[in-house]
Protein backbone atom coordinates (compact mmCIF):
# COMPACT_ATOMS: atom_id res chain seq x y z
CA UNK A 1 0.00 0.00 0.00
CA UNK A 2 2.70 2.40 0.96
CA UNK A 3 4.65 1.73 -2.55
CA UNK A 4 1.46 2.47 -4.40
CA UNK A 5 0.96 5.81 -2.26
CA UNK A 6 4.44 6.29 -3.36
CA UNK A 7 3.78 5.65 -7.01
CA UNK A 8 0.66 7.90 -7.31
CA UNK A 9 2.85 11.25 -5.40
CA UNK A 10 5.11 10.47 -8.42
CA UNK A 11 2.70 10.08 -10.76
CA UNK A 12 0.72 13.73 -9.59
CA UNK A 13 4.26 15.76 -9.73
CA UNK A 14 5.24 15.15 -13.36
CA UNK A 15 2.09 16.76 -14.45
CA UNK A 16 2.24 19.95 -15.65
CA UNK A 17 1.84 22.99 -13.35
CA UNK A 18 -1.09 23.83 -15.54
CA UNK A 19 -2.62 20.80 -14.86
CA UNK A 20 -2.04 20.33 -11.54
CA UNK A 21 -3.32 23.69 -11.08
CA UNK A 22 -6.75 22.78 -13.12
CA UNK A 23 -6.93 19.52 -10.67
CA UNK A 24 -6.48 21.93 -7.80
CA UNK A 25 -8.92 24.77 -8.60
CA UNK A 26 -11.61 24.60 -10.95
CA UNK A 27 -13.57 27.25 -9.14
CA UNK A 28 -12.88 31.04 -7.52
CA UNK A 29 -14.12 29.87 -4.17
CA UNK A 30 -15.43 32.53 -1.67
CA UNK A 31 -14.06 34.73 -0.61
CA UNK A 32 -11.82 35.12 -3.48
CA UNK A 33 -8.62 36.64 -1.78
CA UNK A 34 -7.50 36.66 1.88
CA UNK A 35 -8.53 39.62 4.12
CA UNK A 36 -11.43 41.77 5.18
CA UNK A 37 -12.70 43.74 2.03
CA UNK A 38 -15.51 45.33 1.33
CA UNK A 39 -17.70 47.39 -1.29
CA UNK A 40 -15.77 45.57 -4.39
CA UNK A 41 -15.92 47.35 -7.88
CA UNK A 42 -14.98 44.71 -10.51
CA UNK A 43 -13.87 45.50 -14.26
CA UNK A 44 -11.49 44.62 -16.57
CA UNK A 45 -8.63 45.92 -17.82
CA UNK A 46 -6.67 44.22 -20.91
CA UNK A 47 -5.95 40.10 -19.97
CA UNK A 48 -7.29 40.57 -16.48
CA UNK A 49 -10.10 40.94 -14.58
CA UNK A 50 -9.60 43.97 -11.55
CA UNK A 51 -11.27 44.35 -7.78
CA UNK A 52 -11.12 47.71 -6.08
CA UNK A 53 -12.50 47.45 -2.68
CA UNK A 54 -12.68 49.36 0.92
CA UNK A 55 -9.88 47.71 3.33
CA UNK A 56 -12.67 47.30 5.81
CA UNK A 57 -11.20 48.42 8.96
CA UNK A 58 -12.08 51.38 11.77
CA UNK A 59 -12.70 54.37 9.96
CA UNK A 60 -8.81 55.62 11.67
CA UNK A 61 -7.43 52.71 9.77
CA UNK A 62 -9.22 53.20 6.14
CA UNK A 63 -6.12 55.36 4.89
CA UNK A 64 -5.07 53.34 2.03
CA UNK A 65 -6.61 50.62 -0.98
CA UNK A 66 -4.92 47.79 -2.16
CA UNK A 67 -6.30 46.35 -5.68
CA UNK A 68 -6.30 42.90 -6.69
CA UNK A 69 -6.01 41.09 -10.09
CA UNK A 70 -7.09 37.62 -11.94
CA UNK A 71 -6.80 36.44 -15.57
CA UNK A 72 -9.14 33.42 -14.59
CA UNK A 73 -11.18 34.57 -11.39
CA UNK A 74 -9.06 31.88 -9.60
CA UNK A 75 -5.74 33.02 -8.96
CA UNK A 76 -5.62 36.53 -7.58
CA UNK A 77 -2.93 38.87 -7.57
CA UNK A 78 -2.70 41.54 -4.42
CA UNK A 79 -1.49 44.85 -5.44
CA UNK A 80 -0.88 46.98 -2.38
CA UNK A 81 -1.34 50.74 -0.96
CA UNK A 82 -2.28 52.09 -5.22
CA UNK A 83 -3.43 55.01 -3.04
CA UNK A 84 -3.06 56.30 -0.02
CA UNK A 85 -3.60 59.50 2.15
CA UNK A 86 0.47 60.52 1.97
CA UNK A 87 -1.02 60.93 -1.79
CA UNK A 88 -4.65 62.95 -1.28
CA UNK A 89 -3.43 65.56 1.48
CA UNK A 90 -7.14 66.14 2.50
CA UNK A 91 -7.98 62.96 3.12
CA UNK A 92 -7.51 61.62 6.88
CA UNK A 93 -9.89 58.28 7.37
CA UNK A 94 -12.57 56.09 5.93
CA UNK A 95 -11.05 55.92 2.29
CA UNK A 96 -14.29 54.56 0.70
CA UNK A 97 -15.79 52.48 -1.83
CA UNK A 98 -13.40 53.12 -5.21
CA UNK A 99 -15.14 53.46 -8.31
CA UNK A 100 -12.95 52.86 -11.67
CA UNK A 101 -12.61 53.31 -15.46
CA UNK A 102 -10.15 53.73 -18.25
CA UNK A 103 -10.55 57.12 -20.19
CA UNK A 104 -8.33 59.18 -22.24
CA UNK A 105 -5.25 56.58 -21.81
CA UNK A 106 -5.44 56.91 -18.15
CA UNK A 107 -6.86 55.09 -15.24
CA UNK A 108 -9.04 57.04 -13.06
CA UNK A 109 -10.23 56.08 -9.21
CA UNK A 110 -13.17 57.95 -7.39
CA UNK A 111 -13.22 57.60 -3.90
CA UNK A 112 -15.36 58.74 -0.65
CA UNK A 113 -12.85 60.17 2.64
CA UNK A 114 -13.30 61.29 6.00
CA UNK A 115 -17.29 60.57 5.72
CA UNK A 116 -18.65 64.09 6.28
CA UNK A 117 -21.77 64.53 8.11
CA UNK A 118 -22.29 68.17 7.09
CA UNK A 119 -20.86 70.65 4.53
CA UNK A 120 -18.81 72.23 7.67
CA UNK A 121 -16.54 69.39 7.65
CA UNK A 122 -13.98 68.95 4.84
CA UNK A 123 -13.94 65.70 2.75
CA UNK A 124 -16.08 64.05 0.60
CA UNK A 125 -15.63 62.45 -3.09
CA UNK A 126 -12.68 62.80 -4.67
CA UNK A 127 -10.99 61.33 -7.88
CA UNK A 128 -7.19 60.29 -8.60
CA UNK A 129 -5.32 58.96 -12.04
CA UNK A 130 -2.53 56.78 -12.51
CA UNK A 131 -0.95 55.45 -15.51
CA UNK A 132 -1.50 51.64 -14.98
CA UNK A 133 -4.14 50.33 -13.16
CA UNK A 134 -2.36 49.05 -10.33
CA UNK A 135 -1.19 52.83 -9.87
CA UNK A 136 0.46 54.42 -7.95
CA UNK A 137 -2.63 56.82 -7.99
CA UNK A 138 -2.07 60.73 -7.46
CA UNK A 139 -4.72 63.00 -6.51
CA UNK A 140 -6.63 64.49 -9.66
CA UNK A 141 -7.44 68.15 -7.86
CA UNK A 142 -5.86 68.55 -5.20
CA UNK A 143 -9.43 68.89 -3.50
CA UNK A 144 -12.78 67.02 -3.34
CA UNK A 145 -15.08 66.86 -6.52
CA UNK A 146 -18.00 66.99 -4.10
CA UNK A 147 -17.39 68.25 -1.21
CA UNK A 148 -21.00 69.37 0.40
CA UNK A 149 -24.32 67.60 0.70
CA UNK A 150 -26.58 67.86 -2.51
CA UNK A 151 -30.42 66.77 -1.95
CA UNK A 152 -29.43 65.08 1.33
CA UNK A 153 -26.87 62.84 -0.02
CA UNK A 154 -24.10 62.40 1.93
CA UNK A 155 -20.99 62.49 -0.41
CA UNK A 156 -19.69 59.14 -0.51
CA UNK A 157 -20.11 55.64 -2.45
CA UNK A 158 -19.76 56.98 -5.90
CA UNK A 159 -19.89 54.91 -9.52
CA UNK A 160 -18.62 56.38 -12.48
CA UNK A 161 -20.84 55.18 -15.44
CA UNK A 162 -19.71 55.72 -19.38
CA UNK A 163 -22.64 55.90 -21.48
CA UNK A 164 -22.62 54.05 -25.19
CA UNK A 165 -22.46 57.73 -26.33
CA UNK A 166 -19.73 58.33 -24.37
CA UNK A 167 -21.02 60.60 -22.09
CA UNK A 168 -19.75 59.88 -18.05
CA UNK A 169 -21.96 60.13 -14.93
CA UNK A 170 -21.39 59.95 -11.51
CA UNK A 171 -23.77 58.48 -9.30
CA UNK A 172 -23.41 59.04 -5.31
CA UNK A 173 -24.86 59.39 -2.14
CA UNK A 174 -25.16 57.54 1.39
CA UNK A 175 -28.21 58.84 3.81
CA UNK A 176 -31.20 57.20 1.62
CA UNK A 177 -30.23 60.04 -1.04
CA UNK A 178 -28.96 58.78 -4.64
CA UNK A 179 -27.80 61.53 -6.83
CA UNK A 180 -27.03 61.34 -10.80
CA UNK A 181 -24.55 64.25 -11.89
CA UNK A 182 -22.60 64.58 -15.77
CA UNK A 183 -18.95 64.42 -15.72
CA UNK A 184 -17.27 67.09 -18.03
CA UNK A 185 -14.13 65.13 -20.21
CA UNK A 186 -11.51 66.10 -17.98
CA UNK A 187 -12.63 64.66 -14.54
CA UNK A 188 -12.13 67.92 -13.04
CA UNK A 189 -16.14 68.70 -13.01
CA UNK A 190 -19.86 68.84 -14.03
CA UNK A 191 -21.20 69.77 -16.88
CA UNK A 192 -25.38 70.92 -16.07
CA UNK A 193 -28.43 69.04 -17.00
CA UNK A 194 -30.70 70.95 -19.61
CA UNK A 195 -32.58 72.35 -16.85
CA UNK A 196 -29.60 73.69 -15.34
CA UNK A 197 -29.54 71.61 -12.52
CA UNK A 198 -25.86 69.89 -11.54
CA UNK A 199 -26.88 66.75 -9.01
CA UNK A 200 -30.28 65.53 -10.01
CA UNK A 201 -31.89 63.38 -7.06
CA UNK A 202 -32.76 59.53 -8.98
CA UNK A 203 -34.06 57.94 -5.24
CA UNK A 204 -35.44 54.85 -5.44
CA UNK A 205 -37.59 53.02 -2.80
CA UNK A 206 -35.73 52.05 0.07
CA UNK A 207 -32.29 52.93 -1.26
CA UNK A 208 -29.70 53.34 1.15
CA UNK A 209 -26.62 53.55 -0.81
CA UNK A 210 -23.83 51.79 -2.78
CA UNK A 211 -25.16 52.37 -6.39
CA UNK A 212 -24.10 50.44 -9.56
CA UNK A 213 -25.74 50.77 -13.19
CA UNK A 214 -24.87 48.56 -15.98
CA UNK A 215 -26.74 48.79 -19.62
CA UNK A 216 -27.94 45.52 -21.15
CA UNK A 217 -29.95 45.07 -24.36
CA UNK A 218 -31.04 48.87 -24.67
CA UNK A 219 -31.76 48.70 -21.47
CA UNK A 220 -30.60 50.78 -17.77
CA UNK A 221 -30.06 48.10 -15.06
CA UNK A 222 -29.19 50.38 -11.81
CA UNK A 223 -28.61 48.72 -8.59
CA UNK A 224 -28.13 50.03 -5.00
CA UNK A 225 -27.94 48.52 -1.49
CA UNK A 226 -30.31 48.67 1.16
CA UNK A 227 -30.86 47.61 5.17
CA UNK A 228 -27.98 48.69 7.39
CA UNK A 229 -24.42 47.53 6.13
CA UNK A 230 -23.53 46.61 9.73
CA UNK A 231 -26.67 44.08 10.12
CA UNK A 232 -28.22 41.00 8.35
CA UNK A 233 -30.52 43.15 6.37
CA UNK A 234 -28.10 44.56 4.28
CA UNK A 235 -29.16 43.58 0.60
CA UNK A 236 -29.01 44.48 -2.87
CA UNK A 237 -32.40 45.59 -5.02
CA UNK A 238 -32.73 47.03 -8.62
CA UNK A 239 -34.64 48.58 -11.47
CA UNK A 240 -34.35 49.25 -15.03
CA UNK A 241 -35.59 52.33 -17.24
CA UNK A 242 -35.05 53.18 -20.57
CA UNK A 243 -32.61 56.17 -19.59
CA UNK A 244 -29.30 56.40 -17.45
CA UNK A 245 -31.15 59.77 -15.22
CA UNK A 246 -33.98 57.41 -14.90
CA UNK A 247 -37.08 57.07 -13.43
CA UNK A 248 -36.30 54.10 -11.51
CA UNK A 249 -39.17 52.16 -10.31
CA UNK A 250 -38.22 49.22 -7.82
CA UNK A 251 -38.57 45.63 -8.90
CA UNK A 252 -37.07 43.67 -5.93
CA UNK A 253 -34.40 42.25 -4.17
CA UNK A 254 -31.82 39.91 -6.00
CA UNK A 255 -28.87 39.60 -3.29
CA UNK A 256 -29.91 38.65 0.48
CA UNK A 257 -28.25 36.52 3.23
CA UNK A 258 -28.21 33.02 3.27
CA UNK A 259 -27.74 32.17 7.22
CA UNK A 260 -25.98 28.35 6.49
CA UNK A 261 -23.04 30.81 4.53
CA UNK A 262 -23.15 34.58 6.02
CA UNK A 263 -25.17 37.70 6.54
CA UNK A 264 -25.23 41.24 5.07
CA UNK A 265 -24.81 40.77 1.18
CA UNK A 266 -24.43 43.68 -0.45
CA UNK A 267 -22.68 46.81 -2.13
CA UNK A 268 -21.80 44.76 -5.57
CA UNK A 269 -20.85 45.26 -8.73
CA UNK A 270 -20.72 43.44 -11.75
CA UNK A 271 -18.66 42.26 -14.56
CA UNK A 272 -19.61 41.44 -18.17
CA UNK A 273 -17.00 39.79 -20.19
CA UNK A 274 -18.00 41.20 -23.87
CA UNK A 275 -18.67 39.02 -26.42
CA UNK A 276 -20.30 36.44 -24.05
CA UNK A 277 -23.24 35.52 -22.12
CA UNK A 278 -22.17 35.49 -18.69
CA UNK A 279 -22.52 38.05 -16.22
CA UNK A 280 -20.94 38.05 -12.46
CA UNK A 281 -21.61 39.86 -9.68
CA UNK A 282 -19.08 40.84 -7.27
CA UNK A 283 -20.08 41.75 -3.23
CA UNK A 284 -19.15 41.96 0.36
CA UNK A 285 -20.47 39.51 3.04
CA UNK A 286 -19.99 38.53 6.87
CA UNK A 287 -19.45 34.67 7.33
CA UNK A 288 -21.45 33.27 9.57
CA UNK A 289 -20.14 33.86 13.60
CA UNK A 290 -18.35 36.90 12.45
CA UNK A 291 -19.63 39.77 15.45
CA UNK A 292 -17.23 42.62 13.84
CA UNK A 293 -18.96 45.25 11.54
CA UNK A 294 -15.75 45.41 9.91
CA UNK A 295 -15.27 41.57 9.45
CA UNK A 296 -16.62 41.26 5.45
CA UNK A 297 -15.21 39.78 2.95
CA UNK A 298 -14.75 40.18 -1.15
CA UNK A 299 -16.94 37.01 -3.04
CA UNK A 300 -18.02 36.16 -6.71
CA UNK A 301 -21.26 34.85 -8.02
CA UNK A 302 -23.49 34.20 -11.21
CA UNK A 303 -26.09 37.04 -12.20
CA UNK A 304 -28.58 35.23 -14.81
CA UNK A 305 -31.49 36.46 -16.49
CA UNK A 306 -35.05 35.33 -17.47
CA UNK A 307 -36.56 35.27 -20.86
CA UNK A 308 -37.70 39.00 -19.83
CA UNK A 309 -35.07 40.42 -19.28
CA UNK A 310 -35.25 40.59 -15.12
CA UNK A 311 -32.89 39.28 -13.00
CA UNK A 312 -32.80 35.89 -10.99
CA UNK A 313 -32.23 35.84 -7.33
CA UNK A 314 -28.39 35.11 -6.45
CA UNK A 315 -27.46 32.35 -5.06
CA UNK A 316 -24.79 32.45 -2.69
CA UNK A 317 -22.05 29.95 -2.67
CA UNK A 318 -18.99 29.19 -1.11
CA UNK A 319 -17.20 27.83 -4.58
CA UNK A 320 -18.40 30.85 -6.29
CA UNK A 321 -17.84 31.04 -10.21
CA UNK A 322 -16.07 28.59 -12.36
CA UNK A 323 -12.26 29.89 -13.97
CA UNK A 324 -12.81 32.23 -16.59
CA UNK A 325 -10.44 34.05 -18.62
CA UNK A 326 -10.77 37.32 -20.28
CA UNK A 327 -12.17 36.74 -23.94
CA UNK A 328 -8.87 37.00 -26.38
CA UNK A 329 -11.51 39.50 -28.43
CA UNK A 330 -11.12 42.35 -25.54
CA UNK A 331 -7.00 41.96 -26.04
CA UNK A 332 -6.66 41.36 -29.07
CA UNK A 333 -7.88 44.92 -30.28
Amino acid sequence: MKRLILLCCAAAAFLPASAQQKKKRKTSGNPIFPGWYADPEAIIYGRNYWVFPTFSAPYSKQVFFDAFSSPDLVKWTKHARILDTSAVKWAKRAMWAPSVIQHSGKYWLFFGANDIQNDKEYGGIGVAVADKPEGPYRDHLGKPLIDRFHNGAQPIDQFVFRDHDGQHYLFYGGWRHCNIAKLNNDFTGFVPFEDGTTFREVTPEKYVEGPFMFRKDGKYYFMWSEGGWTGPDYSVAYAIADSPTGPFRRIGKILDQDMAIARGAGHHSIIHPPGTDKYFIVYHRRPIGETDANSRETCIEKLEFDENGLIKPVVITREGVPATKVPRVLYDK
